[in-house]
């Protein structure tokens, strides 16, 4: 089966966009069961990963199996927590066995210039957790190109695994094509990149795989994989 995307260029196969997905529960009012049911609906939907609050992590571990690996936030929402408060965040994650930590930039850095400041506090959570996985998300929405193609390098200078578009909780917004194709651009294949923030339709996550994702971020995963249709059906 295959995604229909109207004669443009093949599009993955449900099973190859559902590994892709980060299957995504950040509500603050989230609970264990919630996350249980979470971690239910990412085995049933074979999603690459669940992301959740850190407090929840244990809660998550004790249901997922080893087909989906866990990741967890630092310094989320804002961004604006101290490096070293960060940096304690990541260790205690990473202490938990988590496989993945989407850290939150220093916005404030980045719109003042201070690139050093941005590299270092990348940094500081790459040292403290040294064998996860590590996504920088830059809140793309919120930047300039300019900051934008800067926040990446700065990510990939402190040793960033992924750089991320968005915390889906900042009101400039969510995920653009035009973001994650700079994204992209920008780290060329070495680091992925990860567009998240509305992305609620499997057009919506087709058009970023186009642009260059190569992880989602997303709520609505069974809507987005529901939206498979049979390219001979769909003719």
């Amino acid at each position: 089966m295959r995604w229909h995307d109207q004669g443009m260029t093949p599009a993955p196969a449900r099973a190859d966009l559902a590994r892709m997905i980060d299957h995504t529960l950040l509500k603050p009012e989230a609970t264990a069961d919630d996350v249980r049911a979470l971690c239910a609906e990412a085995v049933e939907l074979g999603t690459y990963s669940v992301c959740v609050s850190p407090s929840l992590a244990g809660d998550a571990q004790r249901v997922l199996d080893e087909s989906v690996k866990l990741a967890v936030v630092c310094g989320f929402p804002s961004g604006a927590h101290t490096s070293a408060a960060k940096a304690a965040e990541a260790e205690g994650s990473a202490a938990l066995g988590v496989d993945e930590i989407d850290m939150v930039l220093n916005l404030a850095q980045v719109r003042g210039g201070d690139w050093a400041g941005v590299e270092a506090d990348i940094r500081a959570v790459r040292v403290a957790a040294p064998g996860v996985v590590l996504k920088v998300i830059i809140e793309s929405a919120a930047l300039t190109d300019t900051e934008i193609v800067r926040a990446c390098q700065a990510s990939e200078l402190a040793g960033a695994d992924f750089v991320k578009t968005s915390t889906g909780f900042h009101p400039a917004g969510g995920a653009s094509e035009h973001a994650v194709r700079l994204m992209a651009d920008t780290v060329g294949g070495r680091l992925g990149v990860k567009a998240s923030g509305g992305i609620r339709t499997t057009a919506d996550a087709l058009a970023m795989v186009a642009a260059g994702a190569t992880r989602l971020g997303c709520s609505a995963s069974r809507a987005i994989l529901d939206g498979c249709v049979d390219p001979e059906v769909a003719s």
